[in-house]
Protein backbone atom coordinates (compact mmCIF):
# COMPACT_ATOMS: atom_id res chain seq x y z
CA UNK A 1 0.00 0.00 0.00
CA UNK A 2 1.59 3.51 -1.42
CA UNK A 3 0.41 6.63 0.87
CA UNK A 4 1.59 9.84 -0.70
CA UNK A 5 0.06 13.22 -0.73
CA UNK A 6 -0.04 15.68 -3.78
CA UNK A 7 1.44 19.18 -3.35
CA UNK A 8 -0.74 20.90 -5.86
CA UNK A 9 -3.82 18.94 -4.67
CA UNK A 10 -3.41 18.04 -0.63
CA UNK A 11 -5.41 14.44 -1.62
CA UNK A 12 -3.94 11.37 0.29
CA UNK A 13 -3.90 8.45 -1.85
CA UNK A 14 -4.04 5.27 -0.38
CA UNK A 15 -3.97 2.93 -3.49
CA UNK A 16 -3.02 -0.84 -3.65
CA UNK A 17 -1.14 -1.76 -6.79
CA UNK A 18 -2.77 -5.38 -7.39
CA UNK A 19 -0.34 -8.15 -8.31
CA UNK A 20 -0.21 -11.07 -10.76
CA UNK A 21 -1.44 -13.15 -11.19
CA UNK A 22 -4.53 -11.52 -9.27
CA UNK A 23 -7.82 -12.23 -11.13
CA UNK A 24 -9.37 -8.95 -10.81
CA UNK A 25 -6.13 -7.73 -12.94
CA UNK A 26 -8.15 -9.64 -15.64
CA UNK A 27 -11.27 -7.83 -15.45
CA UNK A 28 -12.34 -5.81 -18.51
CA UNK A 29 -12.55 -1.51 -17.99
CA UNK A 30 -15.90 -0.15 -18.64
CA UNK A 31 -16.40 3.43 -20.04
CA UNK A 32 -16.29 6.47 -17.97
CA UNK A 33 -19.92 8.38 -18.51
CA UNK A 34 -19.34 10.90 -15.76
CA UNK A 35 -17.06 13.13 -15.40
CA UNK A 36 -17.14 14.89 -11.45
CA UNK A 37 -15.14 15.27 -8.30
CA UNK A 38 -14.94 11.09 -7.81
CA UNK A 39 -13.31 11.23 -11.41
CA UNK A 40 -11.12 13.70 -10.10
CA UNK A 41 -9.82 12.28 -6.85
CA UNK A 42 -9.48 9.14 -8.54
CA UNK A 43 -7.02 10.73 -11.29
CA UNK A 44 -4.92 12.45 -8.47
CA UNK A 45 -4.79 9.41 -6.33
CA UNK A 46 -3.46 6.95 -9.03
CA UNK A 47 -0.91 9.69 -10.20
CA UNK A 48 0.09 10.01 -6.59
CA UNK A 49 0.51 6.21 -6.57
CA UNK A 50 2.49 5.21 -9.74
CA UNK A 51 4.97 8.50 -8.60
CA UNK A 52 5.61 6.94 -5.13
CA UNK A 53 5.80 3.12 -6.63
CA UNK A 54 7.78 4.47 -8.79
CA UNK A 55 6.32 4.23 -12.12
CA UNK A 56 5.59 6.04 -15.28
CA UNK A 57 1.66 4.74 -15.96
CA UNK A 58 -0.85 3.19 -13.67
CA UNK A 59 -4.16 2.01 -15.28
CA UNK A 60 -7.32 1.74 -12.58
CA UNK A 61 -7.69 -1.81 -13.04
CA UNK A 62 -4.45 -2.43 -11.56
CA UNK A 63 -6.25 -0.41 -8.08
CA UNK A 64 -9.42 -2.46 -8.70
CA UNK A 65 -11.39 0.43 -10.21
CA UNK A 66 -12.38 -1.19 -13.53
CA UNK A 67 -13.19 2.02 -15.67
CA UNK A 68 -11.69 3.08 -18.64
CA UNK A 69 -9.19 5.37 -16.88
CA UNK A 70 -4.87 5.45 -16.97
CA UNK A 71 -2.36 7.67 -16.03
CA UNK A 72 0.98 8.44 -16.98
CA UNK A 73 4.17 10.77 -16.84
CA UNK A 74 7.42 9.62 -18.83
CA UNK A 75 8.81 12.90 -18.68
CA UNK A 76 12.58 12.30 -17.13
CA UNK A 77 11.60 15.79 -14.94
CA UNK A 78 8.19 13.55 -13.63
CA UNK A 79 6.42 16.96 -14.05
CA UNK A 80 4.41 15.73 -17.70
CA UNK A 81 1.27 13.67 -16.07
CA UNK A 82 -1.16 12.87 -18.21
CA UNK A 83 -4.69 11.05 -17.61
CA UNK A 84 -6.44 9.55 -20.63
CA UNK A 85 -9.72 8.77 -20.18
CA UNK A 86 -11.85 6.07 -22.68
CA UNK A 87 -8.67 5.86 -24.53
CA UNK A 88 -8.92 4.62 -27.72
CA UNK A 89 -6.12 3.82 -30.82
CA UNK A 90 -7.17 4.94 -34.18
CA UNK A 91 -3.94 4.36 -35.61
CA UNK A 92 -0.80 2.47 -35.36
CA UNK A 93 2.46 2.13 -37.56
CA UNK A 94 5.49 0.03 -37.46
CA UNK A 95 7.21 -2.45 -34.82
CA UNK A 96 9.12 -1.85 -31.94
CA UNK A 97 10.97 -3.96 -29.40
CA UNK A 98 10.74 -1.97 -26.01
CA UNK A 99 11.78 -3.85 -22.35
CA UNK A 100 8.91 -3.57 -20.17
CA UNK A 101 8.14 -3.54 -16.29
CA UNK A 102 5.05 -3.24 -14.68
CA UNK A 103 3.88 -2.41 -10.79
CA UNK A 104 1.36 -5.36 -11.28
CA UNK A 105 4.51 -7.64 -11.92
CA UNK A 106 7.36 -6.36 -9.59
CA UNK A 107 10.87 -6.89 -10.45
CA UNK A 108 9.75 -8.28 -13.82
CA UNK A 109 11.82 -7.20 -16.96
CA UNK A 110 10.64 -8.05 -20.68
CA UNK A 111 11.32 -7.63 -24.50
CA UNK A 112 7.17 -6.54 -25.62
CA UNK A 113 6.92 -6.06 -29.46
CA UNK A 114 4.14 -3.20 -29.89
CA UNK A 115 3.42 -0.25 -32.25
CA UNK A 116 6.20 2.41 -32.65
CA UNK A 117 3.81 5.14 -33.80
CA UNK A 118 0.08 5.64 -32.43
CA UNK A 119 -2.47 8.06 -32.82
CA UNK A 120 -5.04 7.74 -29.56
CA UNK A 121 -8.19 9.39 -28.80
CA UNK A 122 -9.16 10.20 -25.11
CA UNK A 123 -10.55 12.18 -22.92
CA UNK A 124 -9.08 14.06 -20.42
CA UNK A 125 -10.56 14.27 -16.50
CA UNK A 126 -12.91 17.06 -17.03
CA UNK A 127 -14.56 15.09 -20.39
CA UNK A 128 -12.63 17.53 -23.16
CA UNK A 129 -11.49 15.47 -26.20
CA UNK A 130 -7.98 14.70 -26.18
CA UNK A 131 -6.07 13.52 -29.55
CA UNK A 132 -2.20 12.41 -28.77
CA UNK A 133 0.37 11.04 -31.50
CA UNK A 134 3.30 9.13 -29.46
CA UNK A 135 5.76 7.53 -30.73
CA UNK A 136 8.73 5.83 -28.71
CA UNK A 137 8.55 5.23 -24.76
CA UNK A 138 5.26 7.27 -24.71
CA UNK A 139 3.31 5.03 -27.12
CA UNK A 140 4.87 2.15 -25.23
CA UNK A 141 3.21 3.00 -22.33
CA UNK A 142 0.31 4.32 -23.50
CA UNK A 143 -0.13 0.71 -25.25
CA UNK A 144 1.12 -1.17 -21.81
CA UNK A 145 -1.47 0.93 -20.15
CA UNK A 146 -3.96 0.24 -22.67
CA UNK A 147 -3.61 -3.45 -22.45
CA UNK A 148 -4.90 -3.23 -18.45
CA UNK A 149 -7.90 -1.83 -19.67
CA UNK A 150 -9.08 -5.34 -21.53
CA UNK A 151 -7.72 -7.11 -18.42
CA UNK A 152 -3.85 -8.09 -20.47
CA UNK A 153 -0.64 -8.60 -19.14
CA UNK A 154 2.42 -7.58 -20.33
CA UNK A 155 3.62 -11.65 -19.41
CA UNK A 156 0.34 -12.27 -21.92
CA UNK A 157 3.35 -11.90 -24.42
CA UNK A 158 5.50 -14.17 -22.59
CA UNK A 159 5.11 -18.30 -23.52
CA UNK A 160 3.66 -19.75 -20.96
CA UNK A 161 6.69 -21.47 -19.67
CA UNK A 162 8.06 -17.98 -19.14
CA UNK A 163 4.58 -16.75 -17.46
CA UNK A 164 4.78 -19.76 -15.26
CA UNK A 165 8.30 -18.97 -13.97
CA UNK A 166 7.38 -15.18 -13.50
CA UNK A 167 4.02 -16.22 -11.14
CA UNK A 168 6.41 -18.81 -9.09
CA UNK A 169 9.13 -16.30 -8.84
CA UNK A 170 6.20 -14.05 -7.24
CA UNK A 171 4.54 -15.91 -5.49
CA UNK A 172 8.55 -16.80 -3.71
CA UNK A 173 9.13 -13.33 -3.15
CA UNK A 174 5.95 -13.15 -1.53
CA UNK A 175 6.34 -15.92 1.04
CA UNK A 176 9.89 -14.46 1.87
CA UNK A 177 8.22 -11.46 2.68
CA UNK A 178 5.33 -12.40 4.81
Amino acid sequence: MTCVTLPDTHIDAMLTILEFPDPRLRTRAQPVAVFDKALHELVDAMLATMYAAPGIGLAATQVNVHKQVLVLDVSEEKNAPLALINPRIVAREGEQVYQEGCLSVPGIFADVQRADRIVVEAADRNGQPLHIEADGLLAVCIQHEMDHLVGKLFVDYLSPLKREMVRKKLEKARRETA
